[in-house]
């Protein structure tokens, strides 16, 4: 499974899986991801962020 923020892979037995009530899955591989998500920010625009673009 990949972070829905950064893109990078997680590895098995870590990370938090957050389920809404209208079964979307998002999976974070670090509290800084979570954190950037929930305030909506853009990983496009963030230096820190690998997997900038996307295709």
């Amino acid at each position: 499974m990949k972070c829905s923020f950064c893109r990078t892979s997680i590895k098995s037995g870590t990370g938090k899986m957050f389920v809404k009530n209208d079964g979307t899955i998002y999976y974070w591989c670090s509290k800084k991801c979570e954190k950037n998500f929930l305030m909506g920010r853009n990983p496009k625009k963030l230096k820190w962020v690998k997997a900038k673009k996307r295709k």
